[in-house]
């Protein structure tokens, strides 16, 4: 698929997906202009073999077929991750720090997924984002339960979930595309209505703000 191709798709998921806000993040669905930061951060073999679908190496075709082939649909969602500008450089840009979503897979609710370029692990970004996608999914999209998995290896990311209300159901394996083979994860799966009682409890940050 070429880039002008790509770039009707990208609008229609564009489209259906709005800009959120958090305290230190804003959310938007992926651009063609976003190729070339997607593909350096993405870029990376630590980042790659903790996902399914980021092969290794990755480059500017990978990220032109990732942009070309965002999902459409209630049931899903791609968002581009930026930290806003900490105030140092008032006229300087956001800087995108990585990508989530949601769409289906094997079972019936949707799974997220999620990544950020390596120089912004353990700031609390992760958890920011997944708290910002969680509210998009359960309140705009009135979805009943998202699905999530983390290799048993990552204990990072399993703290993202756990922290974000997701509940471990068990351990399967994954088909991880940098590596060619299997590999086991931790399961879990998010109820709307443990979300909306975790939010109603000030158990979870304040709610995602839409910006448009």
């Amino acid at each position: 698929m070429t880039i002008v191709e790509a770039t009707f798709r990208s609008a229609l998921a564009e489209s259906s997906t709005p800009v959120l806000e958090t305290g230190r993040l804003f959310l938007r669905a992926p651009r063609i202009e976003d190729m070339a930061w997607i593909a350096e951060l993405a870029d990376n073999r630590r980042i790659a073999e903790m996902t399914s679908n980021i092969p290794h190496p990755y480059g500017m075709a990978d990220a032109a077929a990732f942009v070309a082939n965002l999902p459409v649909g209630r049931d899903c969602a791609t968002f581009a991750v930026f930290m806003k500008n900490d105030g140092s450089n008032p006229l300087g840009p956001p800087i995108p720090i990585g990508m989530c979503g949601f769409a289906p897979r094997d079972e019936a609710a949707p799974e997220i997924g999620y990544w950020l370029g390596e120089p912004y692990w353990g700031y609390g970004y992760a958890t920011e984002a997944v708290r910002a996608l969680l509210d998009h999914a359960f309140e705009d999209r009135n979805l009943s339960a998202l699905n999530a998995a983390a290799r048993v290896v990552n204990p990072s990311s399993r703290r993202v979930l756990e922290k974000c209300g997701f509940q471990w159901t068990g351990v399967g394996l994954t088909r991880v595309r940098a590596i060619g083979a299997s590999v086991p994860v931790d399961r879990f799966r998010l109820e709307k209505r443990l979300w909306a009682s975790l939010r109603s409890w000030g158990a979870t940050a304040a709610p995602t703000r839409h910006v448009q």
